[in-house]
């Protein structure tokens, strides 16, 4: 099935070997279905996702929380999320 809408975000990594501190930055989307959304790592029924809400932080980067039956999942956005929210809460049932 084909995801309604798709937003990118990325997660930083720090690892600290030798003395030294490494940031890997991963490039990453979160996809918007009919039935659910999916990360890199986490599968929420739709059913399961109360609402969503974005938050800047500083220049282009920004906060997107998904609001869901388990607790508040924050990930974090370099372009905004707004036409992916309004899509979401355009779905019949949320």
């Amino acid at each position: 099935m084909r995801w309604v809408a798709s937003q990118p975000y990325y997660q930083v990594q720090r690892e600290v070997s030798e003395g030294e501190q490494r940031r890997h930055i991963s490039d990453r989307t979160i996809d918007l279905y009919h039935d659910r959304i999916t990360t890199y790592s986490r599968e929420f029924p739709l059913k399961h996702v109360f609402d969503m809400s974005y938050r800047r932080i500083g220049g282009e980067i920004g906060m997107l929380y998904l609001h869901t039956n388990l607790g508040v999942f924050s990930y974090t956005v370099n372009t905004d999320p707004g036409p992916f929210i309004d899509h979401f809460k355009s779905m019949p049932g949320t």
